[in-house]
């Protein structure tokens, strides 16, 4: 539906998309609360919420914005909003506080949701920026779909069964010919458009679409597999500090690395722990949850480095035919179940070189879905960037604390997911599921 991002989508036929939008994030989301309510309240990692906390906050800001600035209703639960504040609680804090039961939280969402879609029927979705294109509730939306998957974090590092049982993929995006597929994909030097001015739910961070210019390279068909970081491991890249970045080795030895989070040795192979579930490393698969330290180590180690964030995007948006910059790597059309492993019902991500009909025009398999993916890059604002609608939400993280990862996991809902997206995070985070490509400098006889 937003793939007509340039006409833009008929007034009805917008608010149905937001509606539908809507409910299937509240889907997702008590499908994640579905446990009883001692898992909901306990702190399974000091690293994230309790999964109350997150139920009631997806209310509160859905309060605020929607209810409260673009209905201009009065408050439903005014004396919360300090407690569900992200920037005046720390996560490691949150089961300290006063919070609303598991009963209470779903009942003050279900009110807050009332009152959303009764204003979403009677708002012209048109003239301030907050309101054009429904742009509010595309922000309430995504904010939604991204607590799901920090929720889905969460379960991770909760011992006990999956909430959610596991969605086969369909079998025309398996990689058939994976064996077959080059390693690596060469990037013709040019400028190309990064960002987007035009994208209607684009955050401001992704915003404005600016011209970079890009020396040619070469960047991996398909994201760095559990087979190929095996490699690392067994070359002794845990115990060599000359292939850790500046920083990175301290914190490997402080914090005991030796392996990607969940991964156990087992004789000579290894296991991990998936959702509850203690199995074989698959080889196939995208290695997943581990840090900018082990990313970019491994890159050293395999005589490469992480792409830059311009690098990654030109991969995946870049259509060298036309010149122009696409929406995703397959395209302009929003994503479907055969473009790309998004949405979470997988729990996993899909085997290395799957999903043919999501390449990118010359040929980089799965930049969407799968794995969050570091690059080198740390993130800072675009060009023009301006703060909107409110500082906290990119301006604040802007600096050389944070590393980019581009293009979603398969946790991710699509709604929260395209070729401009960005997300950003510490580099020591591995409980999130990050994985990376390499990338290496082109030759200079490469023409553009």
């Amino acid at each position: 539906m937003m793939g007509s991002e340039l006409s833009g989508p008929a007034p009805e036929a917008l608010k149905g998309f937001i509606a539908a939008a809507l409910e299937r994030a509240r889907e997702r989301t008590h499908a994640l609360t579905e446990c009883d309510e001692e898992d909901l309240r306990k702190q399974h990692s000091p690293l994230m919420s309790p999964l109350v906390w997150d139920l009631a906050h997806i209310g509160s800001q859905e309060e605020l914005w929607l209810v409260r600035d673009v209905g201009k209703m009065e408050p439903v639960r005014c004396d919360i909003d300090r407690i569900y504040d992200a920037f005046e609680h720390p996560r490691s804090t949150r089961p300290s506080l006063p919070l609303l039961s598991p009963e209470e939280s779903r009942r003050y969402l279900a009110q807050v949701r009332t009152k959303a879609l009764d204003i979403l029927d009677r708002t012209p979705l048109e003239g301030s920026p907050l309101l054009d294109q429904g742009f509010a509730f595309g922000m309430i939306i995504q904010h939604e779909q991204q607590h799901d998957e920090t929720m889905l974090a969460t379960h991770q590092l909760r011992v006990g069964a999956p909430v959610l049982q596991a969605r086969p993929l369909p079998p025309d995006v398996l990689p058939g010919e994976a064996d077959t597929l080059a390693k690596e994909v060469l990037i013709p030097a040019g400028p190309f458009m990064m960002g987007t001015s035009v994208e209607p739910w684009a955050l401001d961070n992704e915003r404005p679409g600016h011209e970079v210019d890009v020396p040619a390279y070469w960047i991996d068909t398909v994201p760095v597999t559990n087979d190929a970081y095996r490699c690392f491991i067994g070359d002794g890249g845990y115990e060599n500090p000359r292939w850790w970045a500046p920083g990175g080795w301290d914190h490997r030895k402080e914090a005991g690395l030796v392996a990607p989070k969940y991964w156990e040795r087992d004789g000579q192979g290894w296991m991990r722990t998936r959702f509850g579930v203690r199995e074989q490393v698959p080889a196939g698969e995208p290695v997943q949850h581990v840090c900018w330290f082990e990313a970019d180590a491994y890159a050293r180690w395999a005589g490469r480095r992480l792409p830059t964030e311009a690098e990654w995007e030109k991969a995946a948006r870049h259509d060298p035919v036309s010149g122009r910059s696409r929406r995703y790597p397959w395209g302009d059309e929003d994503p479907t179940p055969h473009h790309a492993n998004l949405g979470g019902s997988a729990l996993r991500p899909s085997p290395a070189g799957s999903y043919p009909f999501g390449a990118s025009p010359l040929g980089v398999r799965q930049l969407i879905g799968d794995v969050w993916e570091w690059v080198s890059s740390d993130f800072h604002p675009y060009p023009g960037f301006n703060a909107f609608p409110y500082r906290e939400y990119s301006e604040v993280f802007f600096g050389s604390d944070y590393k980019v990862l581009r293009g979603g996991s398969w946790a991710v809902d699509s709604s929260a997911c395209r070729g401009t997206f960005r997300n950003w995070d510490y580099r020591i985070r591995r409980q999130i599921f990050s994985g990376f490509r390499t990338a290496r400098d082109a030759a200079p006889d490469q023409v553009r």
